[in-house]
């Protein structure tokens, strides 16, 4: 069944079906399992101002990143859902000021890209603003985010801002965060009548769609040209945006292969969305193996308190398929490559770059 749906909305052209769709699938899929009673056990919901975990004498130099090799351990099919706690929301590791310094020239360059405010979206901007700068990373990384008087210093960058959203515009707000911390925040916020829409981001790191764009449309609107979501899935994710609790972390790992380049700034992608005028290059029949990569994205969901908006937040990651082959994984990559339903290895573009880079993989190192 669940390969079934899968396989249906791979094919869709909406641009945020790599993002969305597969999530919410997965939601689905455990939406029972969570919101089951459990016998014997008791489970209680966390309050987002739940403890933060500091981290006292934590070197991000020196710290790995997490294992993100989600086609080891979930596939593409079992979806990988796990419960998130808050210190887990924000990760730092020693790839961190390559990343940042990646970020500041899309934040200040390209800023109809990459920042996204608005009337309906600026009190959940404030918010999370408090959340992640003012709360969180000082809490969470006291060796790198030090406190002093009204602002806060970034120990890594040698940076401050402000420790209150008093005197700042909310596209600031956005840029202070973008500035200091690799992931990216999509704001869905509630409408009148229950519904929950974009209408605001800091995006620096899109792995194919362009956020302006989609400013504004519901999650079904967002998804109206994927076959079978409202009939399968639209009032499910609409109920289950309403019934977040503030305090719940949710996460998982969505996976694809870039091949020309590892660029993270992506407006057109690295998918196939047939019913466009989507004009695909020669280069991607016969990608050079040195500018393939696998891209990798942590993706959480929680629900702020005061203004009621889910924030989506992405943590991308790029490794060069050369080092995947060279640790061993090429064989059990390229096995879950090929395992991909139809429908979704086509939207991934498994036809294109797949006739090279599968046979590749498959090689003994």
């Amino acid at each position: 069944m669940i390969e079934a749906i899968y396989d249906t909305f791979s094919t869709s052209g909406s641009v945020w079906v790599l993002l969305l769709a597969p999530l919410f699938l997965a939601l689905r899929y455990v939406l029972r399992a969570f919101n089951k009673p459990q016998h014997g056990k008791h489970f209680e919901k966390q309050d987002i101002e739940q403890e933060i975990e500091p981290l006292e004498i934590f070197d991000f130099r020196k710290e790995a990143p997490i294992k993100y090799q989600p086609y080891k351990t979930q596939g593409h099919v079992t979806m990988g859902i796990q419960k998130r706690t808050r210190s887990e929301w924000i990760r730092m590791d020693r790839g961190y000021l390559d990343r940042i310094n990646e970020r500041l020239p899309l934040i200040r360059g390209k800023p109809e890209f990459t920042i996204g405010t608005g009337e309906k979206v600026n009190p959940a901007i404030e918010e999370l603003y408090e959340e992640i700068m003012i709360k969180h990373l000082p809490a969470r990384f006291p060796t790198m985010f030090k406190a002093r008087g009204k602002t806060v210093k970034n120990l890594a960058t040698g940076t401050t801002y402000p420790l209150t959203t008093a005197g700042i515009t909310h596209a600031q707000m956005l840029a202070y965060m973008g500035e200091n911390v690799e992931e990216d925040f999509y704001f869905m916020c509630p409408d009148h009548d229950g519904q929950y829409r974009l209408q605001g981001y800091i995006a620096c790191f899109p792995g194919g769609f362009l956020s302006p764009a989609r400013v504004g449309e519901s999650v079904r609107e967002i998804h109206k040209p994927v076959p079978g979501y409202e009939r399968k899935l639209g009032l499910s994710v609409d109920r289950y945006f309403g019934r977040m609790i503030p305090g719940d972390f949710i996460g998982r790992m969505n996976w694809s292969l870039q091949v020309d380049g590892a660029d993270l700034f992506r407006t057109d992608g690295n998918n196939y969305y047939p019913g466009t005028e989507q004009v695909v290059s020669e280069y991607k029949e016969d990608p050079s193996l040195d500018e393939c990569y696998l891209r990798v994205e942590h993706q959480t969901l929680t629900k702020l308190p005061r203004t009621s908006a889910v924030i989506f937040t992405v943590r991308s990651y790029m490794t060069p398929l050369h080092q995947v082959k060279a640790e061993g994984d090429g064989k059990e990559l390229a096995a879950a490559i090929q395992s991909m339903p139809e429908g979704l290895g086509y939207y991934k573009m498994r036809q294109y770059w797949g006739r090279k880079v599968l046979p590749w993989l498959m090689e003994d190192i």
